[in-house]
């Protein structure tokens, strides 16, 4: 059977740095706002490349804050518009609403997935505050047509880097940049391809998806390319009043013991989960690279007419949280796979858009959205999934 995503076996390769973390925290006494969270803090914002990052209990919160952060400082009120992807994972959407923020939805591009960048600008009105890009199934998502909405109209930038940690934007790129890219490889699944060997010059610059907006949040939940134990999450910016808000409304509204300053959350990183995410940090490019290894061998390999596979040449910007293929008849192809010993889920199968919770959107049509959510199955993919495994998807999909 190939599992969807072997947790155990992606935990048991950190052994024994991973039980010895565990130890080191049961050993200190020190549970909550302690010394392993400073440090994971700093190592993951050295990462993703901005001053300030703030640990927090969840993904969700980790958005939820930022806007209220800004809610707080008086740059947004009640009322205000945020645009977000229609075809997003519904928290991006309920921590717009949870702030009594307005949700307006944008098409996704049916190639990438992620916002469809030319159908922003007609959703901004004179209450639109932020535009929240979410980097979907690991995917970048930000595009330098975004940027010049964000500076004309003076919004504030939110990236939802839940399932993209150590992703890659390249800016102002001329040549080939890999050869600056921690643990990037030229070993690809049964050596069937190779790496551009070019020169990366000298204009080139790239940056973390998580370092690209205003603030950005992030997700460890275990299933995430840099998983915990658990449930955690971090705000990144390089905005040191919104950093300094977040932490006070992530812990009670306090900057001092007893003394609250905001009406806030408990929202916090603790020591233990901490102290896991630090010791898997330093592998996640590692780790990322084999992603790509087996997306790229997918990418090359699986030959059906039926089934439509992702878009090329995302080597850096794609860390291939997902694998995630469309086909019109979605059920019997995942149950065929199911026969044939293959795990498959979907992500996700019904939009925000016609969900209960948001009921007053249910009439609402997103043609794109629709499709994409009626068609897409996400395909076993992790960075300890053996290539026989990943042999195995390939030469079964193309005798459906």
């Amino acid at each position: 059977m190939t599992n969807f995503l072997d947790l155990k076996g992606i935990n048991d390769s950190f052994e024994p740095e991973l039980s010895l973390a565990i130890k080191r925290v049961l050993d200190s006494g020190w549970y909550l706002l302690g010394n392993e969270v400073k440090a994971f803090e700093q190592e993951y914002s050295a990462f993703i490349g901005v001053k300030h990052c703030i640990g927090v209990a969840n993904g969700l919160d980790a958005l939820r804050l930022i806007l209220k952060a800004y809610i707080t400082m008086g740059e947004m009120k009640e009322g205000d518009e945020i645009i977000v992807p229609a075809n997003t994972y519904i928290a991006s959407i309920l921590a717009i609403s949870d702030n009594r923020l307005v949700p307006v939805l944008v098409e996704p591009d049916i190639c990438t997935y992620n916002i469809n960048p030319r159908l922003i600008e007609e959703k901004i009105t004179e209450r639109t505050k932020g535009i929240m890009i979410v980097h979907l199934y690991g995917q970048n998502a930000m595009y330098p047509k975004i940027m010049r909405l964000v500076k004309k109209y003076n919004l504030k930038l939110i990236e939802d880097n839940a399932q993209a940690a150590g992703a890659y934007y390249k800016d102002k790129v001329t040549q080939n940049c890999t050869e600056h890219i921690p643990g990037y490889t030229s070993r690809l699944l049964n050596n069937s391809l190779t790496n551009n060997e070019s020169d990366p010059g000298q204009n080139c610059e790239i940056k973390r998806t998580g370092s690209l907006g205003h603030a950005a949040g992030h997700s460890f939940y275990p299933g995430k390319n840099l998983g915990c134990l658990g449930d955690g999450g971090a705000v990144t910016t390089n905005d040191d009043e919104l950093a300094t808000v977040i932490r006070a409304l992530a812990n009670y509204g306090s900057t001092q013991k007893y003394v609250n300053d905001y009406q806030g959350l408990n929202s916090r990183l603790d020591e233990i989960q901490a102290a896991i995410l630090r010791t898997k940090l330093p592998r996640l490019d590692t780790d990322n690279q084999r992603r790509r290894e087996i997306a790229q061998f997918y990418l090359e390999n699986i030959k059906h007419p039926d089934i439509i596979l992702p878009t090329r040449n995302q080597e850096l910007s794609h860390v291939w949280h997902l694998y995630v293929i469309r086909t019109a008849n979605r059920s019997n192809l995942q149950t065929y796979l199911s026969d044939n010993g293959i795990q498959t889920l979907i992500h996700y199968p019904v939009s925000p858009h016609k969900q209960k919770a948001y009921m007053e959107w249910n009439n609402l049509s997103f043609p794109v959205t629709e499709q994409i959510h009626s068609e897409i199955l996400s395909l076993p993919i992790s960075p300890v999934m053996p290539d026989k495994e990943v042999e195995q998807v390939v030469n079964v999909i193309n005798k459906y």
